[in-house]
């Protein structure tokens, strides 16, 4: 039996468009990406470590503990140093910014887009999150949506430093 996808041949993507995948190399190409433990060790000598991800995937998941929090929707508003909206943080163009996001791709992304407003020390983590998991870097989380029990203790309702 043969799939609709086997039916239907793929659309002719539009003149000058290209795939995320193109997309993707081409923002990694510009970034000085870093490890989770170059990334860490950037972050303890004063480098902003700022994580996109939705507030769903940070309690699912866990955060790094100090991390700055702003969601990928409002990050390039957020770091702009001629935006209004932009962070107490967002000081100049040449504040080192990395961008962690679950596994490595968005924060690529994310990283591009703050280099294309300016912010030419902006780079990503290899791996996003669970690569700094994986490598035993300090996190806290996950954190559990609903608690069992009110008196629930931050270490019995799945808090753990990795």
């Amino acid at each position: 039996m043969q799939t609709t996808a086997e039916h239907c041949p793929a659309p002719v993507p539009p003149l000058g468009s290209r795939g995320i995948d193109e997309i993707l190399a081409a923002a990694r190409a510009r970034l000085g990406r870093l490890d989770p433990e170059r990334a860490h060790l950037a972050y303890r000598t004063g480098a902003l470590l700022v994580d996109i991800r939705p507030a769903a995937q940070r309690a699912a998941h866990g955060m790094v503990p100090g991390s700055l929090i702003v969601e990928r929707n409002v990050l390039e508003w957020r770091f702009d140093p001629r935006c209004p909206a932009r962070l107490p943080q967002a000081v100049d163009y040449d504040v080192p910014v990395m961008i962690l996001c679950q596994e490595g791709y968005t924060s690529s992304l994310a990283a591009a887009a703050l280099q294309d407003v300016g912010l030419h020390r902006a780079t990503d983590v290899v791996g996003g999150f669970a690569a700094w998991r994986i490598a035993g870097l300090p996190a806290l989380g996950p954190t559990p949506l609903h608690h069992s029990s009110p008196h629930a203790s931050p270490v019995n309702a799945g808090w753990a430093r990795h």
